[in-house]
C-alpha cells in the first residue's frame, strides 16, 4: 500500500528581472509608479502622465510630466519637446528639455537641444550640443530679495 506524503509548504523562489524587462515601482513621490516603454516600442504623438516614465524604445512628439521624472534609458531614442520635474538622460534626445528641478545627462547620454532647469549635471563623456539656461523659480527669487519695501512710483 503506497504511503501518502504530507503536503509540502510552497517553496519561495526569488527571481531577479533584468533591468530592461522589469517594471519598477520605486516611487519618486510616495505612492507613485513608473511606466516603462520597452526597447521594442516605437511611438509618436503626445505623452502626458501623472507618474514617472522611462523610455527605452523610440519616441517622437511631446512629453509632459510636470510633477514626475522622465528617464531616457541607455537604448532610448527620443525626438521631442520635454517638460518634467526631473529628467535623466542615458540615451539619445533631440529637442528642447525643460525641467522644474534638475536635468542629468549621464556618461552614455547624447543630447542635441536647449536645456532649461534649476540644476543641470553633465557627466564626463556625455555629448551635449545646445544652450543651457539655469532657471530660478519665483519662490527662490522672492526669498532672495531684500526685506526692505521698494518705493512705489507715483
Amino acid at each position: 500500500m503506497p504511503q501518502e506524503e504530507a503536503p509540502r509548504a510552497p517553496v519561495k523562489v526569488k527571481t531577479f528581472m533584468s533591468e530592461s524587462t522589469s517594471k519598477s515601482t520605486i516611487p519618486s513621490v510616495p505612492g507613485s509608479q513608473r511606466t516603462v516603454l520597452g526597447r521594442t516600442v516605437v511611438a509618436q504623438g503626445q505623452i502626458a502622465s501623472a507618474e514617472d516614465l522611462q523610455i527605452d524604445g523610440k519616441f517622437d512628439g511631446t512629453i509632459s510630466i510636470a510633477d514626475h521624472i522622465l528617464t531616457v534609458g541607455p537604448e532610448g531614442h527620443v525626438k521631442a519637446e520635454i517638460r518634467a520635474r526631473q529628467v535623466v538622460i542615458q540615451g539619445s534626445v533631440e529637442g528642447d528639455v525643460t525641467a522644474r528641478e534638475k536635468i542629468e545627462i549621464r556618461r552614455s547620454g547624447h543630447v542635441e537641444g536647449d536645456l532649461v532647469a534649476g540644476s543641470i549635471a553633465i557627466e564626463e563623456g556625455a555629448f551635449f550640443k545646445g544652450s543651457i539656461d539655469i532657471a530660478h523659480n519665483e519662490a527662490s527669487a522672492v526669498s532672495a530679495a531684500p526685506a526692505s519695501p521698494t518705493p512705489s512710483k507715483k
